[in-house]
């Protein structure tokens, strides 16, 4: 007979006591605006999805890509610069 045990104590082993970096809490706070951007047209993208869009939905569509793209000009052109003053 088999045992099927299982894997949840491998999968939170580290939780309690692994938490971000300061590193990783600044990365995450770089990206937000993306990750904002791309919720916003996540929303009107599925707004849209069971209807045929209007020119309201339309315009709504048109802003939200681009303030995604604006949103990764920004990050992509802040990635070059690293920090301690060293290119």
């Amino acid at each position: 007979m088999d045992h099927i045990v299982t894997v949840q104590d491998a999968v939170t082993a580290f939780a309690p006591w692994r938490e971000p970096t300061d590193a990783e809490l600044d990365a995450i706070e770089q990206e937000s605006p993306l990750i904002l951007a791309e919720v916003d047209l996540l929303d009107v993208q599925i707004t849209t999805l069971d209807r045929v869009p209007n020119e309201m939905d339309a315009r709504r569509l048109r802003r939200a890509r681009n303030r995604v793209l604006s949103a990764r000009r920004v990050l992509a052109n802040h990635a070059d610069v690293v920090p301690g003053g060293a290119a």
